[in-house]
């Protein structure tokens, strides 16, 4: 049994904190931001209201995520219909691996002919 560190799940813990952490880090730097801005307006800073970090949150957040999610749907259709060859995404060396195989084994049902109707070997 092999032993994981962090579990069986533990690539999920791991992005899961990563994304936490990073979304943290820009909710901090985005209030940060936000604070000099108003400042800049002779205003204070608030979190709610009509004109709260909130929103400005919010809106970031969503553009961020909006082109994440937009470069992963991008990549994965592209790579549904395209293929570079020859890369471990396409699957041409996978076929040709298959095929040589194939041609490998008839080569040798003809050479020592077919081994599940040959007889079996007798003994001393």
């Amino acid at each position: 049994m092999t032993r994981y560190p962090l579990g069986r799940y533990g690539l999920g813990w791991v992005l899961l904190g990563l994304f936490l952490l990073s979304w943290a880090g820009q909710t901090w730097t985005g209030w940060r931001e936000f604070q000099a801005e108003q400042a800049a307006h002779a205003q204070s800073a608030q979190l709610f209201g009509a004109d709260g970090y909130v929103w400005s949150w919010g809106q970031s957040t969503l553009e961020n995520w909006q082109s994440e999610f937009l470069q992963l749907l991008t990549m994965a259709v592209l790579t549904s219909f395209l293929i570079y060859e020859g890369s471990a995404e396409s699957r041409d060396s996978d076929d040709e691996t298959t095929e040589r195989l194939a041609r490998i084994e008839r080569k040798l049902e003809a050479l020592v002919g077919d081994p599940t109707t040959a007889a079996p070997p007798r003994g001393p």
